[in-house]
């Protein structure tokens, strides 16, 4: 008699480490290779995008590389548009840094300088003697004023430390992201032009795939439906920007134009961009106005357009197919984060929506798609 007739459990535990082992590497592959797969991953979700227009203008008789080069262009120009009208109030509030960081060391100081008197009332005491000392008698008895140092305090050099980083970081990185921006134009040219070929060749002469109308199907299905989804959000997203702009001009804020497009870039961030907009909004409010009720006013309006266009707007366009677990999407942003950084954070959710997608359309894993949408 066999003792274990049935040997699924041995080989289920058999593949628990395996699978665990390639999960690391994934993460490895991932985090090491982020300079070589950011823009091919970047690039894939464009031109994903702009592939279904291509096909339309394909059947309209017009052939890709024309298609691919206007579609490109179009895109292109008013991120290039919105680069040339933002690059002075950028520039402006990057020398303006170093005077809020002076500004705002010079506020803790005070606020320590404060709180060191009220905690300590002799010191006060001590300098108050010192101003009714006659003919030096005083001089000799050391002070609590003169004791202190007249360097200032490790706070202040930190804050001033990580203001400068800040803007060496940004000057450096300049070439890296302008050498990327090229590389993923030709990218996504190329992918809109040869990928379809490329595609097509991969089905057919693969000899694993079996039922090739399968693929066809499914790869059709995840493109139309991912790109409807980031067309979607893509249209949502800059409408929320118009509106925080239009908005914060009509009221009086200065540089009205920036916060507009940098709230509708980071409300691609679920939860996590909405304060972040919040925050930088609140800082442009003290900073215009001063330490007063009016500079909440910023921050008022972008939660009250956020809050409309996340509990109403975006449920009732996307619908329930697109709807994300808030905290798988909070941890799915987490590890993007670690992983690839800020465009990592951008990018965490049209992955997220991708894997669903395939996982829908393959029918496979049901229970984590269910998890994912739960």
């Amino acid at each position: 008699m066999q003792p274990y007739p049935d040997n699924a459990p041995l080989k289920a535990k058999r593949t628990e480490p395996a699978l665990w082992l390639l999960a690391l590497g994934v993460l490895y592959t991932l985090y090491f290779a982020q300079t070589l797969l950011l823009p091919v991953v970047v690039t894939s979700l464009i031109a994903l995008m702009l592939s279904p227009l291509v096909g339309t203008l394909q059947r309209a008789h017009v052939p890709r590389t024309i298609s691919a080069f206007l579609l490109v262009s179009t895109l292109i120009a008013p991120f290039t548009f919105l680069a040339s009208e933002l690059a002075e109030p950028a520039q402006k509030w990057a020398k303006l840094v170093p005077e809020l960081t002076q500004h705002l060391t010079e506020q803790i100081d005070s606020l320590s300088d404060a709180m060191d008197g009220k905690n300590n009332p002799t010191e006060v005491q001590t300098k108050e003697n010192e101003s009714f000392s006659f003919f030096g008698l005083f001089d000799e008895k050391p002070s609590v004023a003169k004791a202190e140092p007249s360097t200032e305090n490790t706070v202040t050099q930190r804050i001033k430390q990580g203001g400068m980083e800040l803007m060496i970081s940004m000057l450096a990185t300049t070439p890296m992201i302008l050498a990327q921006l090229a590389t993923g134009i030709i990218l996504t040219l190329f992918l809109l032009i040869f990928g379809p070929s490329l595609f097509e060749a991969f089905i057919q002469y693969f000899p694993k795939i079996t039922d090739k109308g399968q693929v066809r199907n499914l790869v059709a299905t995840i493109q139309k439906e991912l790109s409807r989804y980031i067309v979607t959000v893509s249209i949502i997203n800059a409408g929320l920007g118009l509106s925080t702009a239009l908005t914060l001009y009509f009221i009086g804020i200065e540089d009205a134009l920036l916060w507009g497009v940098l709230a509708g870039m980071l409300n691609f961030i679920p939860y996590v961009g909405s304060l972040i907009g919040a925050t930088i909004l609140t800082l442009a409010g003290l900073v215009q106005f001063g330490v007063q009720l009016t500079a909440l006013i910023p921050p008022g309006v972008y939660f009250l357009l956020n809050l409309v266009e996340s509990q109403f707007i975006t449920p009732t366009v996307l619908g329930r197919n697109m709807q994300l677990n808030p905290l798988i999407v909070v941890l799915w942003l987490l590890v993007w984060g670690w992983l690839w950084g800020a465009v990592g954070v951008l990018l965490a959710v049209p992955l997220l929506v991708c894997i669903k997608l395939a996982l829908d359309q393959l029918n496979i894993w049901t229970h984590w798609l269910k998890i994912i949408e739960a």
